[in-house]
């Protein structure tokens, strides 16, 4: 069941995820042409840092939880 999920979660198309990658190909079918390799550098970064965003957003909601957070800032 896990493996399904994971399966399921990398073609999400996120770039640095397989989803993303067949998202590129998909462009580059339409456009006929390929991409420049600096355009796929920059996509590829932008998925990056659009998930270590969401790896940090969601670790930051979990430890606000526990009240960790709030004892820091009074």
């Amino acid at each position: 069941m896990i493996s399904l999920q994971v399966g399921i979660l990398n073609l999400f198309p996120l770039v640095p995820l397989d989803g993303g990658h067949i998202a590129i190909l998909a462009v580059e079918g339409t456009a006929r042409r390929d991409l420049s390799p600096l355009v796929k550098g920059w996509i590829m970064n932008a998925g990056a840092a659009l998930i270590f965003l969401l790896i940090g957003l969601v670790l930051y909601s979990d430890i606000a939880k526990t009240g960790f957070v709030q004892k820091i800032f009074r």
